[in-house]
């Protein structure tokens, strides 16, 4: 559970006040591990106020999520952390967002516009830190995810097309993998589904994670990611299934060709034994 407390790493507390927000997915994975901080205001994830007005989140699922700070002291942040990274991305995933201060409203995502809140408390940046790591997670698996059905469309064409399966079972085995690598980072790393921690002690702060989740479709697109797994994995036992038929039907009559040959010698010796 996230160990918060309700103090604002910044003094940008005006109304109308507005800051932005950069969530970056590094890498596969983010050691955290000995990062922890005096002034940290989460141990999970690790959050902690940067300079005088920024403010980031670690999650070890290998993104960063930074408040109101300069491209040029992001590009120093993660720099510090490339070597805890595991599985670096030569491209990086990343989204950004506006957020306005607006202390005589409840927080709430107009249409077309920033993210209103009523303050900057570190609360309600985790919560949400915790909506963009998510919904840029995603964006990196709905990316991988659409490189695979790019592999399996021509597969089908060509299994339509010519009545074979095409390619060999290792190109199959990588098609299986890449499958069941994306399912199990979005069961264990994304979760679109579990609600952040900070919840549990600060429920007032749902409503904002509610608007957040709807405004980021991550329900939608996990369960569209999901089905998409399902029809990659279901090609991919079909055209295994093929090539184990096919790979069957080939051992039969190679073992159905192996008899007539041990018939024609038998007959053979026969006939010549009998000519003698």
């Amino acid at each position: 559970m996230a160990e918060s407390a309700e103090k604002s790493p910044t003094e940008r507390e005006k109304s109308g006040a507005r800051t932005t927000v950069r969530a970056i997915m590094a890498g596969n994975r983010l050691d955290t591990t000995g990062l922890e901080r005096v002034d940290a205001i989460s141990t999970n994830p690790l959050a902690f106020p940067v300079g005088p007005t920024g403010f980031a989140v670690l999650f070890r699922t290998g993104i960063v999520v930074l408040f109101g700070l300069s491209p040029i002291e992001e590009d120093e942040i993660l720099r510090g952390l490339a070597p805890r990274v595991s599985g670096p991305l030569q491209t990086r995933e990343d989204e950004a967002a506006l957020i306005e201060v607006n202390p005589e409203r409840d927080d709430h995502l107009p249409v077309g516009g920033p993210i209103s809140i009523k303050d900057m408390a570190p609360d309600r940046l985790l919560v949400i830190a915790d909506a963009l790591a998510k919904s840029v997670a995603l964006a990196h698996d709905e990316r991988g995810i659409a490189k695979v059905l790019d592999r399996v469309e021509p597969l089908a064409q060509q299994l339509a097309a010519r009545g074979r399966v095409p390619g060999g079972r290792s190109d199959l085995r990588k098609l299986i993998g890449e499958a069941l690598i994306a399912r199990q980072r979005m069961a264990g790393r994304i979760a679109p589904d579990e609600k952040p921690d900070i919840l549990w002690d600060r429920p007032d702060l749902e409503r904002l994670y509610t608007r957040l989740e709807n405004e980021y479709e991550l329900s939608e697109r996990s369960k569209a990611l999901g089905n998409k797994l399902n029809v990659i994995a279901e090609t991919a036992r079909a055209l295994t299934g093929l090539l184990d038929t096919e790979h069957s039907y080939r051992l039969e009559v190679a073992i159905v060709a192996l008899i007539m040959f041990e018939i024609l010698i038998t007959f053979y010796e026969l006939f010549f034994r009998a000519a003698k």
